[in-house]
């Protein structure tokens, strides 16, 4: 699946968004886990970087002005309320003031959780290099005229550009952006109807428009609430789909790092252990062996039976270690 993240989505995480950091992390997830093709031009990289301070800027100026200036006529003062509202104020202005310096700390070196979080997706993305010879083609559409764009900024351009001679032909792009650059006059909720043929007719496929992350999941993704289950979901799918013992092993591992399944995921895992040979016969591989049998300790009355009983008889108990000749006693 290929996807396209415009630069204002991933600026709107450092202002005010509908959408939660979650909805990121998990876009992290599937692209660690080769779910997700991101397409990501320097110019985005370039934009971000330049409209970061900007963005936060603007979300500071507006939190310090959110003061509590409580005003209580003369009748109040006699009253306990009076005396607990007055606390309270001075309990809030104390937070206040500690939440702005903590940020103002995290905003300097770069370690607001958006930012580390960001720059991960960075790191996985498919990177497009926004040569001359591609700015060129941007200006040459800018100049006669067609979208996207506006004023003299070519950016918008640029990355359409990009997108253009990247994105594999027959492969549908899911575009998620917020610039009303991109959108119909008609109605904003619609992707241009210019930009959509044209991407039809250069690329023999569809683009389809997203104006937030979480409508892209809300679509595909609409069972997966918190980016842990998703990563935990698609480890499970691996580890059932295991090809080799060594896939296997290495699943194991992975898998092994969580404490806590969901009924639907411990049962998952127990039918790919009785039904995939691949895994079942190293089942008493020493990983394999503590991991099942950690797995369902506590939890029998939660796996499906036969699939349970399968697994006890498959989990032979560890042999124990043989006596050494030394020790026997004469």
């Amino acid at each position: 699946m290929h996807l396209f993240i415009d630069t204002n989505i991933l600026l709107s995480f450092f202002h005010f968004t509908g959408d939660d950091l979650e909805e990121l992390k998990k876009l992290v997830v599937l692209l660690e886990q080769k779910k997700l093709q991101l397409y990501l031009p320097d110019q985005v990289v370039s934009e971000f970087r330049r409209n970061r301070e900007a963005k936060i800027a603007d979300a500071l100026k507006k939190l310090k002005e959110q003061r509590l200036n409580l005003q209580f006529p003369q009748i109040c003062k006699d009253y306990d309320e009076y005396a607990k509202l007055r606390d309270l104020q001075k309990q809030y202005e104390s937070h206040h003031t500690a939440l702005l310096n903590k940020l103002s700390e995290d905003i300097k070196g770069f370690s607001l959780k958006a930012d580390g979080i960001i720059e991960q997706l960075f790191k996985l993305a498919e990177k497009i290099q926004c040569a001359d010879a591609l700015v060129q083609k941007a200006r040459d559409r800018f100049d006669i005229g067609n979208p996207p764009g506006k004023d003299d900024s070519l950016g918008d351009a640029v990355n359409w550009e990009a997108l253009l001679a990247s994105v594999p032909e027959k492969s549908d792009l899911h575009f998620i952006t917020d610039d009303k650059d991109y959108c119909s006059p008609l109605d904003e909720e619609s992707f241009s109807g210019f930009l959509s043929i044209e991407w039809r007719e250069k690329k023999k496929s569809h683009l389809v428009f997203y104006r937030r992350i979480s409508g892209f999941f809300k679509e595909h993704f609409p069972d997966i609430k918190l980016a842990t289950e998703l990563e935990k979901d698609l480890l499970i799918q691996a580890f059932a789909n295991s090809g080799t013992f060594a896939q296997t092993h290495s699943w194991v591992a992975k898998l092994s790092k969580y404490a806590d399944f969901t009924p639907a995921q411990l049962n998952a895992i127990v039918s790919a252990a009785v039904r995939n040979s691949q895994i079942s016969f190293i089942i008493n591989d020493p990983d394999v062996h503590e991991f099942l049998s950690v797995l369902i300790k506590g939890r029998e009355k939660l796996i499906e039976k036969d699939n349970l009983a399968l697994l006890m008889f498959l989990l032979v108990p560890p042999k124990k270690a043989e006596v050494e000749d030394d020790d026997i006693p004469f």
